[in-house]
């Protein structure tokens, strides 16, 4: 397996959350560990598994290259751990890069020039590829060729490069930036949803195996409900709660040493942290519940734009405990409760219309 290092944990706004999505170096190691070897092993995304494991059973018994795939999803859902069970299952090599590392044609040319037969190539952020190599990789993908041009202006010249037959698992979280001719030449499309706490905790059990953690089925439960329905998520608070088990207990886990140790990390109990609970309360206790506009409940929470937009808003609105109006963010009754406080009368709504007779 080839893995390009690309990741810069220091440009990631969510590097140093405890429930960022994002993985890190430690996250990354860890991972490695813990990650399934085959689709039996892989918890969730039933409809994907079964799908994908049709998909390559068929290509096992043509004697061919599994068609192309991609995946998308939002971050630590799993979509690199099932590009390597991909290669796993056709028994081919892998080898690892990402979008924002390909940033001329030539780049792709050489990787592409390099692949065995049968090789799987995961290109993770796909989207944030260059135009010009993703030109390229339209014919690699459907005609196993790419024109290497040699030299500049009237005398530049195409040499056509035939290519062996190899599988590109592509992966995106934001599906919606691929071109449609892109898209196009994937032969298998899945969408990866968040999981269900009932998956988690069957994700955290295995890996409490694997890190030789003792934990009850009630602490498994405390640590899935705050781990946002996503594994990378589960498995990073499985480690601290470890910890803490530990230092302060006899490092059994149950749900009051899960609760107590992620209380200290200031992981709620539904996953929102210090961030996420500042945008609330600034929103909620600063501006009676909205609508007001982003620049100024950045300003009032101390973050950048972009954080509180980028970093924020997303699981809050996911949670139902905050919208987006063309008037500003309003904050809905769900976070009124969550924080224990009770609504002014004649508050906005989530509409971002004034709610009649004060309800």
């Amino acid at each position: 397996m080839n893995w390009d290092e690309t990741t810069d944990d220091a440009a990631d706004p969510q590097a140093d959350r405890l429930v960022g999505a994002s993985a890190d170096r430690e996250d990354q190691a860890v991972e490695a560990a813990l990650r399934p070897k085959d689709l039996g092993e892989f918890i969730g995304q039933e409809k994907v598994r079964e799908q994908l494991d049709l998909v390559l059973r068929a290509a096992r018994a043509r004697g061919a290259t599994a068609d192309h795939v991609l995946l998308s999803g939002a971050p630590g859902l799993g979509k690199t751990t099932l590009s390597m069970i991909i290669a796993a299952e056709m028994a081919a090599p892998i080898r690892i890069t990402s979008g924002p590392a390909i940033q001329h044609a030539g780049d792709l040319a050489a990787i592409l020039s390099s692949l065995q037969e049968g090789e799987v190539l995961f290109l993770d952020e796909i989207h944030r590829m260059s135009r010009p190599a993703e030109e390229m990789l339209y014919m690699a993908m459907e005609d196993f060729r790419v024109d290497v041009i040699v030299g500049k202006g009237p005398g530049a010249t195409a040499i056509p490069l035939e290519l062996p037959p190899f599988t590109l698992v592509g992966a995106t979280t934001r599906a919606g930036l691929l071109p449609p001719p892109l898209r196009d030449r994937f032969g298998f499309t899945a969408h990866m949803e968040f999981y269900e706490p009932a998956e988690l905790e069957r994700v955290i059990h295995r890996s409490a195996s694997l890190l030789d953690v003792e934990i009850d089925t009630a602490g498994a439960a405390e640590i899935s409900g705050r781990s946002r329905g996503t594994p990378r998520i589960a498995n990073r608070l499985l480690r601290r709660v470890r910890d803490y088990a530990q230092v302060k207990a006899d490092g059994h886990i149950t749900r009051d040493i899960a609760a107590a140790a992620l209380g200290v990390y200031e992981v709620d109990g539904r996953g929102l942290d210090r961030l996420d609970r500042a945008v609330l309360e600034a929103l909620l206790k600063l501006f009676g519940g909205g609508p007001v506009g982003l620049s100024t409940l950045a300003v009032a929470v101390g973050e950048e734009r972009e954080t509180v937009e980028e970093v924020a808003e997303p699981f809050l609105v996911r949670e139902g405990l905050l919208a987006r109006t063309p008037r500003g963010r309003v904050a809905t009754p769900a976070a009124w409760a969550h924080l224990g406080l009770t609504p002014p009368q004649g508050r906005t709504g989530a509409s971002g219309q004034q709610d009649l007779f004060g309800a």
